[in-house]
């Protein structure tokens, strides 16, 4: 596959995004800014167009910021967005960022491979399920991967590299190529329920969770103690809070049904997702983001 360098490492020429959303919309800067042309697919014209709005917003920001030089037009030059999977055609790498649901992944994922070039690369932005599992859905497995990148992208420094049990020795050392090539670290871990940072984040975010709920303390006063104390850059309750209630409930059930009950999310968790209270994304979660 042709490639384009970044310093002494090399991403795929052309890289798809399948959803551009918050998080595909990161990927996709960040391959951007690695030299990538990039192809979002999205399930709809408006989708499409929202898709886009994110990624140029996000690219307008690297530029204010001096993160890079030149100017939009040029950098979004590189972005094209679609609704026709048969886009992802000439890419040498897609990455899939649809909604952390199993049967919506497995199935996106089938009907990408589909498309794509016998040697091309296919990987999941999954940031619980089992990369295996998902593997045994596809024709060729040993050419999959995991890519848990984090939210958000352009600002986080980590990608998780998760290897299925069948993906081949030549697309691990790929995988950290590229995030080397994006300007981040890449920590390679097997596929297994949460992979290493979603069950460590989630189990410390459900004990947060737990103090509030018993009154122990104010959800400030916790995220203070982890930020200060345990030097976090964001405390555990804030996280949830960038993440989504409702991403975190779904992670968190997931993992009580692998590793047991010590993931069991706590009914405040519940309650919160069943009123609407997902986070910065509407507003209210654990603190208020409307101020």
């Amino acid at each position: 596959m042709n490639a384009v360098t970044n310093g002494s490492a090399a991403v795929p020429a052309k890289v798809g995004v399948l959803g551009g959303g918050r998080m595909g919309a990161g990927i996709a800067h960040a391959f951007i800014l690695a030299g990538a042309e990039v192809v979002v697919v999205e399930r709809d014209e408006q989708a499409a167009a929202g898709a886009r709005e994110r990624v140029e917003g996000s690219l307008a920001k690297s530029l204010e910021r001096g993160a890079v030089d030149g100017n939009l037009d040029v950098w979004a030059r590189r972005l094209a967005v679609s609704t026709d999977y048969a886009d992802f055609a000439s890419c040498g790498l897609v990455v899939e960022a649809v909604p952390e649901d199993f049967e919506l992944k497995a199935a996106a994922l089938k009907d990408v491979e589909e498309q794509l070039a016998p040697a091309a690369w296919l990987a999941t932005n999954t940031s619980s399920l089992s990369v295996t599992r998902l593997a045994e859905t596809l024709q060729r497995p040993a050419n999959f991967c995991g890519l848990h990148f984090f939210n958000p992208v352009p600002a986080s420094l980590l990608v998780e590299v998760v290897l299925a049990e069948e993906t081949s020795p030549e697309l691990a050392a790929a995988a950290k190529a590229w995030v080397e090539a994006l300007g981040k670290t890449a920590v390679v871990v097997h596929d297994a329920p949460g992979f290493a940072s979603s069950r460590l984040g989630v189990a410390i975010a459900l004990e947060a969770m737990r103090m509030v709920e018993e009154g122990v303390a104010s959800a400030e006063d916790i995220d203070a103690a982890m930020v200060l104390g345990y030097k976090h850059p964001v405390g555990p309750l804030k996280t949830t809070d960038i993440v989504g209630l409702d991403v975190r409930l779904g992670i968190a059930e997931y993992l009580a049904a692998t590793l047991g009950e010590r993931f069991a999310p706590p009914q405040i968790l519940r309650d919160k997702v069943a009123r609407g209270e997902l986070g910065r994304k509407t507003g209210k979660g654990f603190f208020d983001w409307q101020e």
